[in-house]
């Protein structure tokens, strides 16, 4: 299948892992914040490894394979992680967005409706991860870009199911918190499709788009899922999960 193509639909299929998680939400389920933040640890641990192995080490063989020696290909992945981080760093500094915990961000938060706040929230936090996609897929690594879009399709599972909690706790119907969930998977295969055109366009690109995919999702990691984790599961629950998370993802990225 074309490399766009398949990025496009690989990304789509992650983002609409989404609405599995959100669907409980229509039901009367409600784990409690402990149990939301076990959830949230296992999706960061896999957004962690993912990162490591899917993204970081792959990207280091292309620049190689590009000719760079070991040292240039080290820098060309420093470099490109750092971009994304602070390509994302900038992203929430421009729009207005608002976390579950943190509270309002960016310029004029506090004029926007909450819901919309919420919504370019899960934005910045979706593409990074469409992108990744999309950069495997158009690097040809059929085998490592399967296994990405698979681990980020199981992290957003409990991700769908948290945001759609979260969403019904602040005064949402549970049919409207499960739509806004859903549909915020869709920002995923913009990413895909985005991050396979450059690659399939520019092979050269490839070892500066994984790192720069890398670095925007270590950025979603530590800025937004943590600090989530550590407000939910009090700590060492939460650590747990994401570990359990980390080695479920590094299993599927070294079997596959």
């Amino acid at each position: 299948m074309n490399p766009l193509a398949s990025g496009f639909l690989a990304s789509l299929f992650a983002g609409m892992s989404t609405s599995i998680g959100a669907l409980p939400v229509l039901l009367p389920f409600d784990p409690s914040e402990r149990t939301q933040g076990i959830l949230l640890g296992i999706g960061g641990g896999m957004m962690l490894a993912a990162t490591s192995f899917s993204l970081i080490l792959p990207g280091t063989d292309a620049a190689i394979a590009l000719g760079y020696p070991g040292p240039i290909a080290a820098l060309v992945m420093v470099t490109g992680v750092l971009l994304g981080g602070a390509f994302l760093w900038g992203a929430h500094n421009v729009f207005p967005h608002e976390h579950f915990f943190k509270g309002p961000e960016g310029p004029e938060a506090q004029n926007i409706k909450r819901i919309w706040l919420f919504v370019i929230a899960i934005a910045l936090h979706n593409f990074p991860e469409g992108l990744a996609v999309g950069v495997g897929f158009g690097g040809g690594e059929q085998a490592g870009a399967i296994a990405l879009a698979l681990g980020i399709a199981l992290q957003n599972i409990p991700e769908g199911l948290v945001v759609a909690i979260a969403l019904r706790d602040i005064g949402y119907a549970p049919r409207q918190a499960f739509a806004v969930s859903s549909l915020t998977g869709l920002i995923e295969p913009i990413g895909g499709l985005f991050g396979a055109a450059v690659i399939t366009f520019a092979q050269a690109a490839l070892p500066w788009a994984m790192g720069f995919a890398a670095g925007a999702m270590l950025f979603v990691i530590v800025d937004e899922i943590i600090p989530d984790i550590d407000q939910k599961a009090f700590g060492q629950r939460g650590t747990l999960g994401l570990m359990g998370g980390f080695v479920i993802m590094m299993f599927l990225d070294i079997a596959l």
